[in-house]
């Protein structure tokens, strides 16, 4: 509830546009990128005080704040780029609960937006939008917010989830196209269950906890499947993640 520095922010952000011509006439493509950089820097600035605000007053939906962040910073690097020879390809990188289209989820439902929808609605067919599957293995994980790091065992995904469904073609690793073979895309259009492990994992919860209703086709345009994943190593490594989780069955190994 403290004071805002909104007002401070847009002040700078004023200022640095009004001196544009000044910055990017004394260096070129290097000035040009600098400023960029400087104004991007500026508006994350600004757009994060107004998402911890509406966190704390639950005014608005935090969610769709930051998603909404996200496809304003890609237009404007997108605006950056647009004179780049050759043309510019870019790559987003983010979990699929941000990549594929809410509107084919239960996110939708609860009146929720996401990147991939707005990129989608934006760019058309110019985006591809690739979501990443997996039926078990190991992953990193925290078993509440701000806690440590964990190497955590991923439990065979529910026998009616696409996951599931994918082990049953009992290929390891493959890629799978949504977007021009008609017959994979009318065979996955039904509704199933998907499995989303982020920051948190809760395998004792997992299927209240990491599971949602989706519609993989209208999801996604691509999928890549790796049936057993491994867990993302941490720079840092805790105790935690350097044990591990106790398999179910130890010790007796059975």
């Amino acid at each position: 509830m403290a004071p805002s520095c909104e007002e401070a922010v847009v002040k700078n952000l004023v200022e640095l546009r009004r001196k544009a011509m000044d910055y990017l006439q004394r260096d070129g493509q290097v000035a040009a990128d600098a400023y960029f950089c400087a104004e991007q820097n500026a508006l994350v600035v600004r757009n994060a005080e107004e998402y911890y605000r509406n966190m704390f007053r639950r005014e608005v939906s935090s969610w769709n704040l930051r998603d909404t962040h996200m496809m304003e910073s890609l237009i404007r690097l997108a605006i950056h780029l647009r004179n780049h020879k050759p043309p510019a390809k870019i790559i987003v990188w983010a979990h699929n609960s941000h990549l594929g289209d809410a509107r084919a989820t239960q996110m939708s439902e609860r009146g929720e937006l996401n990147l991939g929808q707005l990129v989608r609605e934006h760019f058309g067919k110019e985006a591809v939008s690739i979501g990443f599957t997996t039926y078990d293995g190991t992953v990193t994980a925290a078993s509440d917010w701000d806690g440590p790091a964990e190497r955590k065992n991923v439990r065979p995904a529910h026998r009616e989830s696409y996951e599931a469904l994918f082990h049953e073609v009992d290929v390891p690793n493959f890629f799978l196209g949504l977007r021009d073979d008609a017959d994979v895309a009318t065979a996955l259009r039904n509704e199933r269950l998907e499995r989303a492990i982020g920051v948190i994992y809760c395998p004792e919860t997992e299927l209240m906890s990491h599971y949602f209703h989706a519609r993989l086709t209208d999801q996604f345009d691509a999928i890549l499947h790796y049936d057993h994943t491994r867990a993302v190593e941490p720079l840092e490594r805790t105790a935690e993640w350097e044990i591990g989780e106790v398999e179910e069955t130890f010790p007796s190994g059975l």
